[in-house]
This record gives structure tokens, C-alpha cells and sequence, in this order.
């Protein structure tokens, strides 16, 4: 029997229940005098037994059914009696009760009543059916929204140090920030640059501060904090790390590796090792570029020298990606991290994601010694601590700061945990304050709040058929008449494929970047593009990331990004330094919903929907089908040469 019933009465109707329930007592009465009769029938129908002896020996070997045993009518009577007598008693007290009530509730329970009986058909109570006798009421339950958890971000995380979006508006003047060394301060008006943008305005005053008392010692002898920037694409973060970096090293007097800068691709690190030559040419610093573009043996040559009494360092400050550097920590003799103390780690959020290769945990042993301090040098020599004391603390030695930066920097502490960092500060241009209600939960799982994008940047998204994106991007090209325009894909099969297409269309200058080309022809691709010889790049995500090639008038998604970091750093492409840029990505109608809410969550302001008609299609159809043609005897050629 269940333990409940859901009644779909109101409270009025209480005497239609009651009524229910006295018919229900009613049948189950009626089938107990049922049951009763039939047990009756069944003992007079039963043959007497026969007096032994009678049967005959095949009889015998018969086998005889089992007779159940008889019951007493006398004891069976009495019980039925005594039974009867205490329900009908029950029954007098319950029909006394449901007269009481009936007087208010009526009408109620006639209808309730009628109701019961026209669902019975007319049956007699025992063969009718109907629900089971009541029990407690369940009910009251109401839709409501489930509250959305909110994290609890630390401190520096919940409050970051805020920093100027716009790279037109308000910048500093180089006078205004007297810290920086006088020839840095002539190396950078002779390279055109004159004021200071926000982020460098924050950041360098910072550094140079925590590097103030030398780069053997923190300040007053305490380590100083690790610092954080989160800055759009374009707003001057190389810089905000090369000044300081050169100008606390100004004074060394042995070289040591001092400073390390590591980054996710060998264009990007020949790009920052190409900064930092810039502003170490007046000075004895000295700058190796560690990207595995050379031998390592050749590069070994430009970091470590063999003399009689052990090794002598070539470099102050290394510029590497990490296999590369894992893999002169395990095979090059000699070279030595443990006076390092700069770590400056370029975008962050993507060198976060490769912890897995375990390159950090590596450099920070290397950076430590396995021993106790000894040699002359032993005041300053660095000891991982086994618990953080007083006395701990106060031991003077030269500490190792990091430094992250990235436009799309992560703000789940679980992920920024893996870093270690000392009492970090944050210098973000988001919001200055990301409370409860300010902080949304990313798609790829990261805690934070809304990307920035460059303040000239114009996004538009074109919805289109998957056969009709070539001719889009032979449209946008033609009729556009950019010098420079960036196209992404989401493969390299992809690139390669748009780019014979084209090719073989013709009237377009384009080139492919991908993994396809060694890192000898991506640098002259590179080159000729910012040279203005290439039109169109078709490229991977390679050069989504701080590539920085100047005039570049459009970015082109013709493959939508699936990740929001994604499409942040390929649009970053543009509108740089405070320039102008548009950024066009083409949708299938699949994929618009979902993108636009992506984007919405990003912070982009507007997004402009444009719609090309065929109109301005049907024209490029004829040549374009020819190209067609010729892109299948490409790929037929290709996959034979792959064969051979």
C-alpha cells in the first residue's frame, strides 16, 4: 500500500474525501464476506474420505492428492463475527463524523459522491475499483531560479591596481617618469617614442621600484612581489618589461644569466629578442636568443664559454621558448640559472596551459641551490626555504621576481596557483572592482570578468554559406583595396587550401603562414608581408599571438574561433598602438547564436552585421569555378608527391 497520496482536492472538499474513504472501508468489507462464502462452498464440495481397506493395490500405487487441513467453522465464524462487530462500530463513529460536516460542505460532497459512483459504472462495491485511501498531501511547490554560485577571488585578484584602456587619451610624457635612465630615455625618442602609454606608465614606475636597492638585494632585504598585467593587444606590454629589465642591469659587473623571458612560439621570442637589441645596443648587456631555430650546439656557442678554470656565461638576459630552454637546463654544461632574477613569462595564459611540458618547476630548481650557500658569494646565494619563518625572511638573498603578461590572462587562482607566485599585484584594465555581481564564468572554465580590445577596433560578422566563403574573402580583398589584410584559419589544411585557391584565382598578392614552412621562410614571409608585398597572409593561429606587423588594415575569421582567448589575440592583430583596424568573421547560421553570446560575454560593444549580397558575387563565379579546377590538380599532385 503506499505511504502517501497526492489528493487533487482543495481543503473545501474534505467531506467528498471522507466520503471516498467510508465507500473504500465499505468494499474492503464486502470482499472479506466474499472470500468467506467461497472457503464455505469449498469445504461442503469436498468428497468424505473412504474407510481403509477399500482400495484396491493399483489404487494404492496411485499418487493421492495433498487435502489441506479443515478448518473449524466455529473458530472461523467467531472471528468473522467479532470482526464484523468492531467495523461496524468504526463505521458508526465515521458516519457520525461525516454528518457533522456534511452540514458545510454539501454541495461538495454530492458531487464528490456522484462523481465516484458514475466512475464505477454502477458495479457492485466489491468489483468496483477506485483510488486508495488517502494519506498526506504533497503539494506547494514552485518553480524558482536556482542562485548562481559566485566565486570568492583573493584579494589581489578582486581588487587589481586599474589601468587606462585608451592608448589616445592621457598618455605620459617621458619626463613625467623620471626613474627611467637617461639613455633609455634617449634610445626611446630616438626610436619615435615620446609619451609613455598607460600600461607603461603603471608598470615600469613598479619595477623600477622593487629593483631600486640593486638586483642582488629586494628592497630593505625583503623579497619583492611577483606583478601581473592583463592588458588588450596593442597597448605597449614588451615595453613595459624591457625597460626595467635593461636599466636594473645596467650595473652588473660579471655576466650572469640575470634575466629569462619565455614565450609560446619562435616568431614571438625573435620578436622580443629583437626589442630588447634595441635597447642594449649602448650598454655591455649582452642578449642570446634561444628558440631552437639554430643547432643546439650553435646555440651553446652563444651562451656558455669553456675556459681553464670552468665556464664563463655570454648572456645577461635570455629570450626562450620552453622545450628549448628544458633542454639546454639538462645538456648544455655550464649554463646556470642560479643568479637569475628576472622570470618574465609572456603570454601567460597560454604558457599556463603548457605547464604540462613542466618547464617552470624546472627552471625554479635550477634557479635555487641543491646545497648550503658557499664561496665568496655566499651572502647572496639563493636557498629554497623548507617553511616560510621569520628568520627565513630575513635572510638576505637575491630574489627571483616574475612577471606575467598577457591580453587574455586567466583569473581562476587555481590555475595562477601553479605558478607560485609572492604576494602578487595585479595591473589590470578591466574593472577596478569585480564584486559578486561583476564576475562572470568563462566558456573554457576561467574565472573572470570581460576582455578589453583595442579602443579603434570595429568588429563585424558576415553570415554566409559554407560555399560561398572563398568568394567573401576574394570580395573582401578585391574590392576593399587593403594593403595588408590577415586571414585565419582553423587548420593548416584549411590555409593551404584557401591559399591555392586564391592563388590560382589570381589578382591577389597572397602567402600562407603555418606549420608548413620551416622557421626560416615564416621569418621572410613575415618580412615581405610588413613590406607590403603580401596582400593577403592566410595563416593558422600561429600568428594569433604577439606578433606585432605593422599597417595591418583587416582581420579576417574565415574559420570562427571556438575559444573566446582565440578570437581576442587574432583581432589584437590590428588596431594596434592606437591605430584603427577592423575585424570580419564569417558565420554559418549554425554558428551565429552562439558566437554573438560568446562575444557578448567578451565586452565587445557592437557588432555590425553585414550581409553581402549575390549581386556582388555573381561576377567572380566564372573564374572562380576555373580556380576550382585548378585547386583539384593541385591537391591531386600533392597527395601523389606524399605517395612517392
Amino acid at each position: 500500500m503506499a505511504l502517501f497520496h497526492v489528493a487533487r482536492y482543495s481543503d473545501p472538499e474534505a467531506a467528498g474525501i471522507e466520503e471516498v474513504r467510508a465507500e473504500a472501508g465499505g468494499r474492503a468489507r464486502a470482499l472479506l464476506e466474499r472470500l468467506q462464502s467461497r472457503a464455505r462452498e469449498r469445504q461442503r464440495q469436498e468428497p468424505e474420505p473412504e474407510p481403509p481397506g477399500t482400495d484396491t493395490e493399483a489404487e494404492g500405487r496411485r499418487r493421492r492428492p495433498r487435502r489441506r487441513p479443515r478448518r473449524r467453522r466455529g473458530v472461523t465464524d467467531s472471528f468473522a463475527k467479532s470482526l464484523d462487530a468492531r467495523r461496524a462500530k468504526r463505521r458508526k463513529a465515521e458516519d457520525g463524523d461525516a454528518d457533522e460536516e456534511s452540514s458545510e460542505t454539501a454541495p461538495e460532497a454530492i458531487s464528490v459522491r456522484t462523481e465516484t459512483r458514475a466512475a464505477q459504472g454502477g458495479r457492485p462495491p466489491e468489483e468496483a475499483t477506485g483510488p486508495p485511501a488517502p494519506g498526506p498531501v504533497l503539494g506547494g511547490f514552485t518553480r524558482r531560479k536556482t542562485p548562481k554560485v559566485q566565486p570568492f577571488l583573493p584579494t589581489w585578484l578582486a581588487e587589481p591596481s586599474p589601468v587606462r584602456k585608451s592608448v589616445t587619451e592621457g598618455l605620459i610624457p617621458i619626463e613625467d617618469i623620471p626613474e627611467v635612465h637617461p639613455d633609455l630615455q634617449k634610445q626611446l625618442r630616438a626610436h619615435g617614442i615620446s609619451s609613455y602609454f598607460p600600461v607603461q606608465a603603471a608598470v615600469i614606475p613598479a619595477l623600477l621600484e622593487s629593483a631600486a636597492g640593486g638586483f642582488l638585494v629586494g628592497r630593505g632585504g625583503y623579497q619583492p612581489s611577483d606583478l601581473c598585467v592583463s592588458a588588450p593587444t596593442g597597448s605597449g606590454k614588451t615595453l613595459a618589461f624591457v625597460i626595467p629589465v635593461v636599466q636594473a642591469l645596467l650595473h652588473r659587473v660579471v655576466c650572469h644569466i640575470r634575466a629569462l623571458v619565455v614565450l609560446p612560439t619562435k616568431e614571438l621570442a625573435q620578436q622580443v629578442s629583437k626589442v630588447f637589441n634595441i635597447y642594449t645596443n649602448t650598454t655591455p648587456l649582452r642578449v642570446a636568443l634561444v628558440t631552437g631555430q639554430k643547432s643546439l650546439a650553435k646555440e651553446q656557442e652563444n651562451l656558455i664559454q669553456k675556459t681553464a678554470d670552468g665556464y664563463r656565461c655570454l648572456a645577461d638576459i635570455v629570450v626562450a621558448t620552453p622545450g628549448r630552454l628544458v633542454d639546454h637546463i639538462d645538456q648544455t654544461p655550464g649554463f646556470n640559472l642560479q643568479q637569475l632574477r628576472f622570470l618574465v613569462v609572456d603570454e601567460a595564459d597560454r604558457m599556463i596551459d603548457s605547464m604540462h611540458q613542466s618547464w617552470l618547476p624546472r627552471v625554479v630548481a635550477a634557479a635555487f641551490h641543491r646545497e648550503g650557500p658557499t664561496g665568496p658569494c655566499a651572502l647572496f646565494q639563493r636557498i629554497q626555504p623548507q617553511a616560510v619563518t621569520t628568520a627565513s625572511t630575513c635572510y638576505p638573498q637575491m630574489p627571483l621576481q616574475k612577471l606575467l603578461f598577457s591580453a587574455t590572462l586567466t583569473q581562476n587562482p587555481e590555475k595562477l596557483q601553479r605558478l607560485g607566485l609572492y604576494q602578487p599585484r595585479l595591473f589590470s584594465t578591466g574593472l577596478g572592482h569585480r564584486g559578486p555581481k561583476d564576475t562572470d564564468v568563462e566558456v573554457d572554465g576561467d574565472l573572470g570578468g570581460k576582455y578589453t580590445f583595442p579602443v579603434g577596433l570595429t568588429h563585424h560578422y558576415v553570415p554566409c554559406r559554407l560555399s560561398s566563403k572563398p568568394l567573401i574573402i576574394l570580395h573582401l580583398a578585391l574590392g576593399m583595396n587593403l594593403s595588408r589584410a590577415l586571414c585565419f584559419t582553423n587548420s593548416r589544411e584549411n590555409s593551404h587550401r584557401l591559399f591555392l585557391l586564391v592563388q590560382a584565382f589570381g589578382g591577389v598578392s597572397v602567402a600562407e603562414f603555418s606549420s608548413r614552412y620551416g622557421p626560416g621562410q615564416r621569418r621572410k614571409i613575415l618580412k615581405q608581408f610588413e613590406q607590403g608585398k603580401i596582400q593577403l597572409l592566410i595563416s593558422t593561429d600561429a600568428t594569433a599571438r604577439g606578433i606585432d606587423v605593422q599597417g595591418v588594415e583587416l582581420v579576417i575569421n574565415y574559420d570562427a574561433p571556438q575559444y573566446l582567448r582565440t578570437y581576442v589575440h587574432r583581432v589584437g592583430r590590428t588596431a594596434r598602438a592606437g591605430k584603427t583596424g577592423q575585424a570580419v568573421t564569417l558565420l554559418l547560421k549554425v554558428q551565429e547564436r552562439k558566437f554573438l553570446q560568446m562575444l557578448a560575454e567578451a565586452g565587445v560593444p557592437q557588432l555590425a552585421h553585414h550581409k553581402i549580397p549575390s549581386e556582388l558575387l555573381q561576377p567572380l563565379v566564372p573564374q572562380y569555378e576555373a580556380a576550382l579546377l585548378q585547386l583539384e590538380k593541385a591537391v591531386k599532385e600533392e597527395r601523389k608527391l606524399k605517395v612517392v
